[in-house]
């Protein structure tokens, strides 16, 4: 079954006004979508138990808590064997400074997103940590000069 053809109108309506405002109450959020307060909450039950929404969070501005320099780095690794990836993806998990990662096709393997202080913060993080971990042969690092455009808004 199509995952898309499970959403009505409402639902649809219910995630676009739950990502753009995580905080609405049920009474808000219910004359947003056209649907009453118990209808809404049995909505959003029914999308978190089928997984579609997820944990409730804030988003925290990067540059007010000292983490104002975004690093896209690509990870070349030296061997593709089954342990080598998951013990390079358990380090990943365990790092902070790195936000996101996506393995990737093409010429790297994977492309981290990485937040930090300044240029020393990830040179230090780059040589010191992700350079000298044993399933690492290279990587190739790209600044962010400003961010144009950032959402965590999934298009529904």
């Amino acid at each position: 079954m199509n995952g898309e053809a499970a959403f009505d109108a409402i639902d649809r309506k219910l995630l676009t006004e739950l990502q753009r405002d995580g905080s609405l109450s049920q009474a808000d959020l219910a004359e947003r979508v056209g649907a009453s307060s118990a209808s809404c909450w049995r909505r959003i039950r029914a999308l978190e138990a089928r997984g579609v929404l997820g944990a409730h969070v804030r988003l925290v501005d990067p540059s007010k808590v000292g983490r104002g320099v975004h690093v896209l780095c690509n990870i070349r690794m030296k061997s593709h064997a089954a342990e080598d990836v998951s013990a390079f993806e358990r380090f990943v998990e365990e790092r902070d400074e790195i936000v996101e990662c996506y393995s990737m096709s093409g010429d790297w393997d994977y492309l981290l997103v990485v937040l930090v202080a300044d240029v020393d913060d990830y040179n230090r993080f780059l040589m010191r940590t992700v350079l000298r971990h044993p399933s690492v042969a290279t990587g190739s690092s790209h600044f962010a000069l400003a961010q144009v455009k950032y959402t965590t808004a999934v298009p529904v």
